[in-house]
């Protein structure tokens, strides 16, 4: 065993350990071989615990609204010498001296790619255009804290003795590890924090990224220091050969992905050829990056940064990111753990110190950060907020801190207390901008959250949202009908909802403005730039409607936050979103995607206004006017209820437009469905509930419905006397088939009229008869508006006599400014 045995030396202690490069793999236990004295199933053991403790350490911490990087820190922390480590028996059993080394490797490759995938997803043109709001707060950030690091490092590490070669060195690693701000962390707390598509949020966000780049810049000085710091002129070396590689990946390999790009079909993935290509290139990238002095993460990291956004980060995302950051990348963190010995932190003038450096490097950003913001007229609030956010450590930090105590720059108790200092800064800033920083309103509460309470004379707010460019025609075809006017005009807000896949940081890409022109980068861009210029081809057809496209990337399960949160930050009255389902080429529905019916309900539960599902049938018009107008036949079906009068409501609006034709069906109990309903003698006297509060605004509203459109031959209204549900059925199918659009409402006010429907429902939340009108079973193949009117609102969910009288006066006012009666609909 001696003969084939080589000696390992341990970095961080002076201990030689012996380590046989034959035991791989075991024999088995029944051979009576130990599987934990074998380098293989020891590590996988190794993994196990640190994937195990760090995902049960999130799942605690997450009710405190704890990023993953604490978790993971943690768990190295209570596996090391701190907690369990002290445990000789658990630490030469489990973390043996001679695991090290494969551990360190496995978690150094784990990171190679990890930042590499960062430089992928980091977008150079968003630092292009950072403006100079972002470019100080980041200078600002990093200024004051760099300056506690250096005074810090004197205190800690004064200049005697042998250690005087080390103390610029050692200044300058403490001092970025302060002054950084780690940006993915950063993404991830303003994700959970609901703040990442504020304007707090975005310079947030691109103060960061200008941080993370100074951060990249410093750690690549450090290292060429700490490699090199007794001699100059190597230091020198390694700072033109690292900037030669930079050059090098800047002028050739891009290029050159740019070709393989042009060399792959549109549509298509990149072939596997070039991925394990690329994947090679990041190892060839950080052995050069290493070989040249500095760290191997940093040529990763320029090798991903030089990638063009595009189907090549897509394509990697896709395939490495579960793999790297689920299971190699935590072995990084909790390999800092493991490192840290708490214990090593003696005396109460050591801990002293340590309090006072966590409450200098948070003040110094903060204060750092409320200087600039109040030069720039950022609320002192919020520039307290920002300062906060702009103190979140993570990946940069633990990355200086490991190489710092690799190259013997730190000790094991200056390591100790600076892991400490960033679990801690990064620990407080959740629960600490939950408390202090509530988003101001910039606006006065709206209540003109429907469109039956929206003005004649005042502009109407529509948010549409859209999954695919599938759903581009009917939409644009429906706000057409929708009719804007020079009194009315109609401001639409288009939402592409894009899932968020991979890491939060993706979401710094929120809000798609107006297209430059230049070729897609990927197919989500390509679907965005199609759904931009239908809807400003559209605009720029139509007058008095003004478009303004935006593009939301969220998981699903918080998709609808993005939606109620910018439809109540730009005063929307209705929100416009597809049905989970479309029509195959044989007539029948099916589901697109199931995610998007929980986005569906979600948003019904949550809305801060009305809400329409549009089962998408087509609405192309049966058939067209001059002027290359569509004339659409649209049927309201009444039952009663506030969510059958925003569809009269909306109804009557599209009635305006002089190519549609809009007919009102009233479903009314007959006496054997009445006198079920009542249950008792109708001379007796009884309590007015809210249900008969309800019917009577449903007459009001009916009768003056018909008094203001008697003239209108456009507009016809008929009754239809049913029983029971089986009945109502019956009156829906004799509709002639000449009408394109049902809108309807979500919710019925006669039960007994539907009484049945309910019992086969395939999908409730479009309410009994938008269930009927969207199943493949129904013989009429027309597209479907469900509504749902808007009640929470402070007043109560029923309007007061006089409110209602306003409002029908509004249509008043409406008629009154109608054109000349039209042709009437076709009988």
């Amino acid at each position: 065993m001696e003969d084939s045995a080589r000696t390992l030396q341990n970095k961080s202690a002076d201990t030689v350990v012996c380590y046989a490069p034959t035991m791989i793999t075991t024999n088995g236990i029944w051979q009576g071989d130990n599987p934990l004295e074998y380098s293989l199933p020891l590590f996988i053991l190794q993994l196990l615990m640190i994937v195990t403790t760090t995902r049960l350490l999130v799942f605690i911490l997450k009710p405190f609204r704890q990023p993953r990087v604490i978790a993971e820190i943690m768990g190295g922390v209570l596996l090391g010498p701190s907690v369990l480590g002290r445990s000789t028996k658990f630490a030469t059993t489990v973390f043996p001296l001679r695991s090290v080394m494969v551990l360190e490797t496995m978690a150094n490759l784990g990171l190679l790619y990890f930042l590499f995938l960062v430089g992928v997803e980091m977008d150079l043109a968003v630092i292009r255009r950072t403006g100079r709001k972002a470019l100080s707060i980041a200078l600002a950030g990093m200024v004051l804290p760099f300056i506690i690091g250096t005074s810090f490092a004197f205190l800690v590490h004064p200049p005697h003795g042998h250690q005087s070669m080390h103390q610029g060195t050692f200044v300058l690693f403490l001092s970025v590890a302060l002054s950084v701000t780690a940006f993915p962390v950063l993404a991830r707390i303003l994700a959970e924090l609901k703040l990442l598509n504020t304007e707090l949020g975005r310079v947030a966000m691109s103060s960061a990224l200008v941080n993370d780049m100074f951060a990249w810049i410093l750690l690549a000085l450090a290292v060429a220091m700490a490699e090199n710091d007794s001699t100059t002129l190597a230091t020198m070396w390694v700072l033109l050969s690292s900037l030669a590689f930079v050059l090098c990946c800047i002028f050739i390999v891009r290029p050159g992905m740019k070709w393989i790009i042009k060399r792959t079909p549109e549509g298509e993935s990149l072939s596997e050829f070039y991925i394990c290509l690329i994947l090679t290139g990041v190892m060839i990238s950080g052995f050069i990056a290493d070989m040249i002095g500095t760290h191997s993460v940093f040529g990763a990291f320029v090798f991903g940064l030089v990638m063009p956004n595009g189907p090549v980060g897509v394509t990697l995302m896709e395939k490495l990111e579960d793999f790297v950051s689920g299971l190699l990348l935590p072995l990084f963190f909790a390999i800092s753990g493991l490192k840290t010995d708490i214990s090593s932190i003696q005396g109460a003038k050591t801990w002293v110190m340590l309090f006072v450096v966590i409450l200098l490097a948070c003040a110094g950003k903060i204060a750092g950060t409320v200087a600039v913001a109040f030069f720039h007229q950022i609320p002192f609030r919020e520039g307290i907020t920002l300062g906060l956010l702009m103190n979140t450590k993570g990946l940069v930090e633990m990355i200086v801190l490991n190489i710092g105590k690799d190259q013997k720059v730190l000790d094991d108790d200056s390591f100790a207390m600076m892991v400490i200092v960033a679990v801690v800064m990064t620990a407080i800033i959740s629960p600490i901008v939950t408390q202090i920083y509530r988003p101001a309103r910039r606006f006065a509460p709206y209540k003109r959250r429907t469109i039956q309470r929206s003005k004649p004379d005042a502009e109407l707010r529509v948010l549409v949202c859209i999954h695919t460019p599938r759903n581009v025609p009917t939409i644009i075809n429906l706000l057409e009908a929708t009719h804007a006017t020079k009194r009315s005009q109609l401001c639409v807000y288009v939402l592409h909802l894009v899932e968020l896949t991979g890491r939060a940081s993706a979401m710094l890409i929120v809000h798609d403005t107006r297209n430059s022109g230049r070729p897609a980068l990927n197919r989500t861009q390509a679907q965005s730039d199609h759904i931009i210029n239908a809807f400003e081809n559209y605009e720029q057809h139509t007058s008095n409607v003004a478009v303004h496209p935006l593009t939301a990337i969220s998981p699903y399960s918080t998709m609808h936050e993005d939606i109620c949160s910018l439809a109540e930050d730009k005063r929307v009255a209705f929100v416009i979103i597809p049905f989970h389902k479309q029509q195959t080429v044989d007539g029948g529905m099916e589901a697109t995607n199931p995610a998007l019916r929980i986005v569906n309900q979600n948003l019904l539960a949550n809305a801060p206004c009305s809400v329409g599902i549009l089962v998408d049938r087509g609405l192309a018009g049966s058939t067209r006017l001059a002027g290359n107008q569509m004339a659409h036949h649209v049927v309201v079906l009444f039952f009663g209820g506030p969510d059958d009068r925003e569809a009269i409501a909306y109804g009557w609006r599209m009635s305006e437009h002089p190519g549609t034709s809009l007919t009102v069906m009233r479903f009314l109990p007959g006496e054997d469905a009445s006198d079920s309903e009542t249950g008792q003698d109708p001379n007796m006297l009884t309590v007015v509930t809210d249900d008969d509060r309800e019917r009577q605004m449903d007459e009001e509203y009916i009768h003056e419905f018909r008094m203001r459109s008697s003239n209108d031959e456009c507009i016809m209204y008929t009754e239809k006397i049913v029983n029971n549900g089986e009945d109502t059925v019956a009156a829906i199918r004799s509709i002639d088939n000449v009408h394109d659009l049902f809108i309807v409402g979500r919710g019925q006010g006669i039960s007994r009229l539907t009484a049945g429907l309910t019992d086969w429902s395939e999908c409730p939340e479009l309410g009994a008869i938008g269930d009927l009108l969207a199943s493949a079973d129904f013989a009429v193949a027309v597209s479907v508006l469900v509504v749902q009117q808007y009640v929470g609102l402070c007043e109560g969910s029923l309007e007061s006599p006089g409110q209602l009288e306003e409002q029908l006066g509004n249509f008043q006012q409406i008629n009154r400014s109608r054109s000349p009666p039209r042709h009437p609909i076709t009988p």
